[in-house]
């Protein structure tokens, strides 16, 4: 596994990075989901969450050699290479980006109020954006619930027309919210999208008891290196 560190001038729950959304060549159309009202503030997991994950820390198994990155732990796989997303202004880790599978997963943990999800009303957030960029979306029903796939533009040369599939994830735990982006192969189906849920579904979120307002990222963490003090 390969660790290194990527800055980037800022971060929020919706925000777009060009650099996380790697190029997707030739798109392959999906059909939109049914249109179902859901509440906002339903909470959008998997049925067997706490069994398959994505996992909260008092569910996770606790001799599985996690990388310990603070609010996430990621499990090591061979292929797989780990990124830092450091925010230049603050010079806080805001992003973990896994790449994988000829693919690129971006995970940010939020703190969530106990009762209530976050993925629905981010959803629709992400969505004003990308249409205000001039992209499209459209709502899949996926593995993890309700997902936003996307055509996102990508300013390339004074070429309007190029855009970069991008795929959007999000499962509410308790107390906390996993969102994921994914580019690449594994925004689309098949294989790579497959061993990317499976990815998804391996990471432990590190909620802590501390008192967090609900959106404010969990703090990330460099991991320790061999032989250095706990």
């Amino acid at each position: 596994m390969i660790l290194r560190k990527k800055k980037t001038e800022a971060s929020s729950e919706t925000e777009l990075d060009d650099d996380v959304i790697d190029e997707a060549e030739g798109a392959d159309e999906a059909d939109e989901a049914d249109e179902i009202e859901i509440d906002p503030s339903e909470k959008s997991a998997p049925a067997d969450r706490e069994e398959n994950g994505p996992f909260d820390e008092t569910e996770a198994n606790p001799i599985r050699p996690y990388i310990d990155l603070g609010g996430v732990k990621i499990l090591p796989r061979e292929g797989l290479n780990l990124r830092l997303e450091v925010e230049e202004s603050s010079k806080r880790i805001v992003a973990v980006g896994l790449d994988y599978a000829d693919s690129t997963l971006q995970v940010q943990p939020f703190a969530a109020p106990r009762g209530r999800g976050l993925w629905h009303e981010t959803r629709d957030q992400i969505r004003d954006q990308i249409d205000k960029q001039g992209g499209t979306t459209h709502d899949v029903d996926g593995p993890f619930g309700r997902e936003l796939m996307a055509s996102v533009p990508v300013a390339a040369q004074g070429d309007s027309s190029k855009t970069r599939d991008a795929r959007f994830i999000g499962v509410d735990g308790p107390r906390w919210f996993l969102r994921g982006v994914v580019a690449g192969a594994g925004a689309r189906e098949g294989e790579a999208a497959d061993k990317i849920d499976d990815l998804f579904r391996s990471i432990v979120v590190v909620r802590g008891g501390q008192a967090m307002p609900p959106r404010d990222l969990i703090p990330l963490k460099m991991p320790e290196q061999p032989g250095q003090a706990t």
